[in-house]
């Protein structure tokens, strides 16, 4: 299959465990090690393979400006291989035995919570980049990608609107696993509290990998045919995405009948495949590659000359790995060490160009500061962007409309906690 021409090519002949681009006899002592965890093959192989490239241009990037504090940066790459519990075993490798000083990566919620309890253990910085359900703030992970208020509910609210249709029946479509779940349980309540009815909302979920998507689709359309304006949100992740949009189309549901807005798809996903049938469709993301400024121009032409392929594709997870690497390379230098505790409290406040344009911001709850953008898939896999937020939206670690946790704050500055109960005034939610 074309979409994953990359990914599953690159994998077979890569080793779980490799150190790229430094000279064998380069010592712990010369190089600072840097971390790179992403699936080279699998289900998430589609996603995740890019990441691990954009990764190496970054270090690669920032070797030529001289390296960080004297020392040239050394890319170690593991393939936890779309295996959850084996990302545990990967951090665990690149941490103990690869000494590597912080981490870039995961893409699954589920792997990114695999993970977390060797990072907590072992006192390591891990840089996940990758939109998430929220419900977190852990002192040794950074969110680079987008909180739910960053991507899932201006998502709605411009379906809710005349120029997103007006939407009024709701499908959440998901992949089986935390994000998707924790992600709708927000918007179902957010729907509810917006006056949607409990009939009106539908909601789906199907294991990493499905491709049998007729009946759920026939559901789909059954559902959109009640006389109101119906829009599928979807939280489908991996190459599962190819065959539900595939199989709309044989149902003959157009963009213009029951729109997509996916969290999960973007340019990476699309390139190589057939998107005559996706056209119009959405995305909500806090980037794309169609943004016209002089960073993203900058960037695409670094990232086409890497890559030595005028066909890649970049999308929103390279440029929170762009952000987020770039802030922990300010961090370092402000500490003037790679120590994680010194990082993780240097860090806060840090601020670095993004690719749309602006800036963004680490926040003290670990998140950090992003505009929103909807596009429009067009033929050419490219998306246009047809609404974005007038400026940069906070990252919020807990969800306004979650009972349990509404009234939490991450603060790793002032309270040196994730979890701080504004109302009680104690860590730890009680």
């Amino acid at each position: 299959m074309a979409i994953s021409r990359r990914s599953l090519l690159g994998a077979a002949a890569l080793s779980l465990s490799v150190v790229v681009g430094s000279p064998l006899t380069a010592s712990a002592q010369e190089t600072i090690k840097v971390g790179i965890l992403h699936s080279l093959s699998g289900t998430m192989a589609i996603s995740e393979t890019t990441l691990k490239d954009a990764m190496l241009m970054l270090i690669e990037e920032q070797n030529k400006k001289g390296g960080l504090l004297g020392k040239k940066l050394e890319p170690v790459v593991v393939d936890p291989a779309s295996n959850w519990p084996l990302f545990a075993e990967k951090a665990r490798e690149l941490i103990s035995q690869k000494k590597v000083a912080a981490v870039f990566g995961a893409w699954t919620s589920v792997s990114r919570k695999s993970v977390l309890p060797v990072f907590k253990e072992l006192n390591s910085v891990l840089f996940y980049p990758v939109q998430y359900e929220g419900e977190e703030s852990e002192r040794n992970v950074f969110y680079t990608g987008a909180a739910p208020n960053q991507q899932a509910i201006p998502a709605v609210d411009y379906l809710m609107s005349k120029d997103g249709g007006s939407v009024k029946r709701w499908v959440l479509a998901g992949t089986d696993y935390v994000y998707p779940r924790t992600t709708n349980k927000i918007l179902a309540a957010y729907l509810k509290a917006k006056g949607v009815k409990d009939e009106d909302i539908m909601i789906n979920y199907t294991p990493f990998g499905h491709s049998d998507w007729q009946t759920i689709v026939s559901d789909i359309k059954k559902f959109g045919s009640a006389g109101k304006k119906t829009a599928v949100v979807s939280t489908i992740n991996g190459d599962a995405n190819v065959p539900f949009y595939k199989e709309l189309a044989n149902k003959g549901i157009s963009a213009t009948d029951i729109p997509v807005i996916a969290f999960s798809v973007g340019e990476e996903e699309l390139a190589g495949i057939d998107t005559s049938n996706l056209v119009g469709h959405l995305a909500a993301w806090n980037y794309f590659q169609s943004v016209e400024n002089d960073a993203n121009t900058a960037f695409i032409k670094k990232w086409k000359a890497f890559t030595k392929s005028p066909k890649r594709v970049s999308n929103d997870p390279m440029e929170a790995h762009y952000i987020g690497f770039n802030m922990w390379v300010k961090a370092v230098e402000k500490a003037g060490t790679t120590d994680p505790d010194k990082v993780i409290d240097a860090i806060i406040g840090v601020e670095v160009p993004n690719l749309t344009g602006g800036t963004s911001k680490m926040l003290p709850n670990h998140h950090i500061t992003k505009p929103v953008l909807i596009g429009e898939i067009l033929e050419t896999g490219q998306f246009d962007v047809v609404w974005k937020t007038k400026g940069l939206v906070a990252g919020d670690a807990w969800s306004d409309f979650l009972p349990g946790s509404k009234d939490l704050i991450g603060d790793w500055a002032g309270k040196k906690c994730g979890n701080f109960n504004t109302k009680t005034s104690k860590c730890g939610a009680s």
